[in-house]
């Protein structure tokens, strides 16, 4: 697997190199939550417990949940966005568990979250680790508990590729980040119950949660 990783690129390296300049114009850079996410906790879907987010980039999720009263493992690849999001927590005075660490050697604690959240990770994750990605989910979730993602829609205004897998190992490439459809999530997390999937809503830059176009939501449930 690693041989096949290091086929594609340096992912470490691209990260840090992403997260250096904090002044980017990058509409995730901003400390606001996702509006799905919040969505979930008005709807009495998510009422705290545990959360492990693949991902977490500057931590705008995990602070989120951190502050209504959930306990967050946050991971990500990248030390320059879990240095952000450390002093985000820190601000806020917000206890926030941020692990640097690749997704696939985790140490996780099986059976032990009410929620993984991945918010734009999975898109970057190649086709060969998807069992991987799926299995890493399904141990970490206590049954009943709650998976929630975001990603790329399939050649939407953000890009989200639509090559096949095959392609992916032909080009050397997931050309920014793979696109996916409502059905292909379904086949992808079939052990699963689905519980939602729509499109984000794109909001205004001036409301307190993140929301753009071309990216997909969903919520599954681990089955009891």
């Amino acid at each position: 697997m690693q041989m096949i990783d290091d086929y594609l690129n340096n992912s470490q390296i691209h990260w840090d190199d992403f997260y250096s300049n904090r002044d980017k114009k990058i509409p995730f850079f901003e400390n606001k939550p996702d509006e799905n996410l919040v969505s979930y906790l008005a709807r009495g879907l998510l009422n705290g417990g545990n959360v492990l987010e693949l991902g977490c980039g500057p931590g705008r999720n995990a602070i989120y949940l951190a502050d209504n009263h959930f306990h967050v493992d946050a991971v990500d690849l990248s030390e320059e966005s879990l240095k952000w999001a450390a002093e985000r927590a820190n601000k806020r005075n917000l206890k926030i568990n941020f692990i640097n660490q690749n997704l696939f050697k985790l140490d996780i604690k099986e059976s032990h979250y009410d929620l993984v959240y991945d918010s734009g990770c999975f898109h970057h994750i190649a086709p060969h680790r998807r069992a991987d990605y799926i299995h890493l989910v399904k141990d970490s979730l206590k049954p009943g508990g709650y998976f929630a993602i975001t990603c790329f829609v399939e050649n939407g205004p953000l890009g989200g590729s639509d090559i096949s897998d095959w392609e992916v190992y032909r080009v050397k490439s997931l050309q920014g980040g793979l696109g996916f459809t409502e059905d292909k999530l379904k086949r992808i997390f079939h052990d699963f119950d689905c519980i939602e999937i729509r499109k984000m809503k794109n909001v205004h830059e001036d409301e307190l949660v993140f929301g753009v176009d071309g990216i997909l939501t969903a919520i599954f449930q681990k089955r009891a």
